[in-house]
């Protein structure tokens, strides 16, 4: 996280002594990444967080790859995904390579009956559809339509909806998730031309202590296999944290679209960076303000890059019979462009509605069979007339 932030009541000084009402201590609790040289927060516990009583299983969850290698344009219906009540069940790995899985999900109920921590990689939950409450140690995030919630390693959550209908788009990163280095100066502060700012970042509000004592499931994720733990305490348990390693939310309503004379590039839109891929947001706005601008991106070749662009809602000017949910894969080593028409078709229009994320990876995506079930046949073709 780019600022620091703090919630409920912890000591003047960190490791020192803190006293609990009834004279025992609190319980300290370092979260932090990359070693002791990443982001972190401290957090003090009513009772240890260590007191496992029962260790019941495990199962493996690794994606079944069904395409190694990739070199053609795909697309995917992703509001073909049945609905599950389960949130861990729902969710299907669609996309892989070694920096991030990229995952749909349609979960009909709240977790209610476990709490989850991913101890591979930072969650990045685009909500498409629905609403309720992320729950973590650290506090809690109210969420609806269009919200970013950003999960670091290793927090335990879970989400609870207030309805039955939801849908989300989900990014594994097994590397840390940041804002973008551009966007910030040197002491971590999001400048002037960033399309965002520290006001739109919710982080948690609302801190939860429970006391009970009793026997509490913790499904914990760690090199694709799931295990479940039994704690003896309640995972929310904190009485007060401060640092820069926290869960947050971010709208993409509240992402300001750069806009200028002549087409831009697709950088303008970034709103996450990784070592292995970066986030982009693309948001209604105005259109290119040159006499002669031509809205529509060119034909370009992703040469580095996997392009994956998820279509949330509006008119993609640059892409034909688009649906709310679907995918687009665009390999790297290829060119793409915009479909038959959509050149000629965005001269003169003013501005564009469209809503999607896109994620840019730099190394080749590998296709799931989950993937594959759900893939338009001869979305390649679809150029043919241009």
């Amino acid at each position: 996280m780019p600022f620091y932030h703090k919630l409920g009541k912890f000591p003047h000084k960190r490791h020192t002594v803190y006293r609990q009402p009834d004279g025992s201590l609190y319980h300290e609790q370092l979260f932090g990444t990359i070693g002791f040289d990443g982001m972190s927060c401290l957090m003090y516990h009513v009772s240890p967080p260590t007191v496992v009583k029962e260790i019941l299983g495990h199962k493996n969850i690794a994606p079944e790859v069904g395409a190694e290698r990739n070199m053609i344009m795909r697309s995917f219906m992703g509001y073909k995904v049945d609905p599950v009540d389960d949130y861990l069940d729902s969710r299907n790995v669609m996309l892989i390579n070694s920096d991030c899985y990229i995952e749909l999900a349609a979960p009909k109920k709240s977790m209610s009956s476990y709490f989850y921590k991913n101890a591979d990689a930072d969650e990045i939950i685009f909500i498409h559809k629905g609403e309720g409450k992320l729950k973590t140690q650290l506090g809690n995030i109210d969420f609806s339509y269009g919200d970013y919630l950003v999960i670091p390693r290793g927090m335990i959550y879970q989400l609870h909806f207030n309805g039955e209908d939801n849908r989300l788009f989900i990014v594994q990163s097994f590397s840390p998730v940041y804002t973008p280095k551009r966007y910030r100066n040197w002491f971590g502060q999001l400048l002037e031309h960033s399309p965002y700012c520290e006001r739109d970042i919710r982080p948690p509000h609302e801190l939860e202590t429970h006391t009970e004592k009793g026997d509490y499931l913790l499904r914990i994720k760690k090199q694709d296999i799931l295990y479940d733990y039994v704690y003896e305490n309640h995972p929310f348990n904190v009485v007060g944290w401060d640092g820069f390693n926290y869960p947050y939310a971010f709208s993409i309503h509240d992402f300001e679209p750069i806009t200028g004379r002549v087409h831009l590039p697709p950088p303008i839109h970034q709103t996450f960076e990784t070592s292995g891929f970066v986030l982009c947001s693309f948001v209604p706005r105005l259109y290119d303000y040159h006499p002669d601008s031509i809205p529509a991106p060119y034909n370009h070749s992703n040469i580095d890059s996997d392009e994956v662009l998820y279509y949330v809602d509006g008119d993609f000017m640059s892409r034909n019979n688009i649906e709310k949910g679907q995918i687009t894969l665009h390999p790297a080593g290829i060119p793409h462009g915009p479909h038959p028409g959509a050149y000629e078709r965005s001269i003169g229009h003013k501005e564009t509605l469209e809503l999607a994320v896109m994620v840019d990876t730099f190394k080749p995506l590998k296709l799931t069979k989950k993937a594959i079930e759900l893939e338009l046949a001869d979305y390649h073709k679809s150029w043919i007339g241009a």
